[in-house]
């Protein structure tokens, strides 16, 4: 039952990061954005050292180093391509107001649906694998969904959404991690092979996330100061990742 304790917990947690959203309100924009800016790059880090300090050697120690390995990281990298298209496919041009939430936003809430379905999946997965594995993983996404809820919390409220009706679906969409994690769980009791492909499969998901989508951010920054309080949160989050690393 290790497993199962262990991932429901770890997805709960996540969904719970929903609330965090509130610090958009909280907070005066100026100080939200010299915080996200530490959050986003420690983010990218975390995945970054999840990928290629944990997931990745567990890969080649199950998998070898075969043609299945980089076959599902290019799907990995691929399935995150394929959701992020999915999430900015419409846009609408009447203006937004609250009658007339923008479309965007249940875009949004669909394409974040997916991923936190995909997010309670990877966790599962890893623990499947080995408790340390799980632990390094979960603790990858937790990072990476603090800037990520904010972001999604402003989209919401941006869109015409009260505080109170961002919150409530911005957290029945952070649920869908549950249900990733149950289905996942039920799954690798069947089919033990497809959980080790999955493996794989996050790492190239996490490559693609913390590439495509946080470092690109990170260089719209030009300030030296600032750029180096990027580097900072880059090392750090790499830093948390070999720490479990060398605890397990």
């Amino acid at each position: 039952m290790n497993p199962w304790f262990y991932s429901l917990m770890s997805v709960f947690l996540v969904s719970l990061l929903s609330f965090v959203g509130l610090l958009f309100i909280a907070l005066k924009e100026e100080n939200l954005k010299r915080i996200l800016l530490f959050l986003v790059s420690f983010a990218a880090g975390s995945l970054l050292g999840d990928a290629f300090l944990h997931l990745l050697p567990k890969a080649i120690e199950e998998l070898g180093v075969g043609l299945e390995m980089p076959l599902a990281i290019l799907v990995g990298l691929l399935t995150f391509f394929v959701l992020e298209k999915f999430i900015s496919w419409r846009h609408c041009h009447i203006p937004t107001s609250k009658e007339h939430p923008h479309p965007v936003v249940f875009m949004n809430l669909v394409g974040d649906g997916f991923h936190n379905f995909t997010d309670g999946v990877v966790i599962a997965a890893s623990f499947l694998v080995s408790v340390p594995l799980g632990i390094a993983t979960a603790l990858a996404v937790l990072f990476h969904e603090i800037p990520q809820e904010i972001g999604d919390f402003g989209v919401l409220i941006h869109g015409g959404f009260s505080k109170e009706r961002a919150l409530f679906f911005n957290f029945t969409s952070a649920l869908m991690a549950v249900a990733g994690a149950v289905f996942t769980l039920f799954l690798g009791v069947r089919f033990v092979g497809l959980m080790r492909l999955l493996i794989p499969f996050t790492a190239g998901g996490f490559i693609y996330i913390a590439g495509s989508d946080l470092i690109p951010e990170l260089h719209k920054e030009t300030n030296l100061a600032k750029s180096l309080l990027q580097m900072l949160g880059l090392i750090l989050g790499i830093g948390v990742m070999l720490t479990l690393l060398l605890i397990e």
